[in-house]
């Protein structure tokens, strides 16, 4: 578990950078979302338990700042990493452009289920908008996931909780 505690505080960490992001982004009405971040790495390197308990708890540091029910972010957060956990076999996870990769579907797949979940699809007139935020968000988790891989990778070494690729 010390493994699970070590990605939190990393996911922690990006959390504060991303609501700053956010915040300073405010005034041009671009919103910034990082889940696939959340999940990628604890999917792709991490046992499943400690994997599944980082990716919920980031989760649920989102869901403490955003406007969805507790638990939303969890829950997505917890069947994107089960769903990744069980196709990483099929991918060279080692990979940095894989690992990334993945941030970018996940983050693509939980940005739409939450639009889908606070706008429905009864508000055609915020998509234009939505789907700009979307652009944005692949391209800030495209450019940063590489750094946050690595800072979640030697954190884990630093902590000798360094998971070797364990099952």
């Amino acid at each position: 578990m010390r493994g699970a505690a070590v990605l939190f505080v990393t996911l922690y960490l990006l959390q504060i950078l991303v609501a700053g992001l956010n915040s300073a982004l405010s005034g041009y009405h671009l919103w910034l979302f990082a889940g696939g971040l959340y999940v990628a790495y604890s999917a792709l390197a991490m046992p499943f338990g400690g994997g599944l308990t980082a990716s919920i708890l980031g989760g649920l540091l989102c869901d403490a700042m955003s406007p969805v029910p507790f638990g939303t972010h969890a829950a997505l957060f917890g069947v994107a990493h089960a769903v990744v956990f069980n196709l990483r076999e099929r991918m060279q996870r080692e990979d940095t452009a894989v690992r990334v990769v993945v941030a970018l579907v996940v983050n693509l797949a939980v940005f739409l289920a939450l639009s889908i979940m606070v706008l429905g699809l009864r508000h055609p007139g915020e998509w234009p908008r939505t789907l700009s935020d979307l652009l944005w968000s692949e391209a800030v988790v495209a450019a940063v996931g590489p750094w946050f891989f690595a800072l979640q990778q030697r954190s884990l070494e630093m902590a000798r909780a360094n998971p070797q690729h364990s099952a």
